[in-house]
């Protein structure tokens, strides 16, 4: 798994994360400890880019249940965008499609932090 910042828009308070590889039980820890830190010194609306996300499991998800619950009580939003049909169907099936706004593309994610 790898996280990068993709994209900065200071202007609009908000970050473009792209993740790559696998979001499960071996590297949801190592999500965890970023995310943790990421979070506390970046108080910005997140993007998420999950093109290059190959797998998320129960771990996965939980990391990103974290992610939101962080975010909600400062007023902030995260969107994803570019899931593969695997991985949205993880999301659907979970539950999680109602949690997360998920967006076709980053255009889509950008105008929806943007209102």
């Amino acid at each position: 798994m790898n996280i990068e910042i993709k994209l900065c828009d200071e202007k609009r308070h908000i970050k473009l994360l792209g993740i790559s590889g696998r979001l499960d039980a071996v590297t949801s820890v190592e999500a965890d400890k970023y995310f943790a830190g990421f979070l506390e010194t970046n108080p910005d609306n997140l993007a998420m880019d999950f093109k290059d996300l190959d797998y998320i499991s129960s771990a996965g998800l939980r990391v990103m249940l974290l992610i939101a619950r962080k975010l909600q009580p400062r007023g902030l939003k995260v969107v994803l965008f570019n899931l593969s049909p695997s991985v949205q169907e993880v999301f659907e099936i979970s539950g999680f499609s109602t949690i997360f706004k998920i967006c076709a593309d980053p255009e889509a994610a950008m105008d929806y932090l943007a209102s």
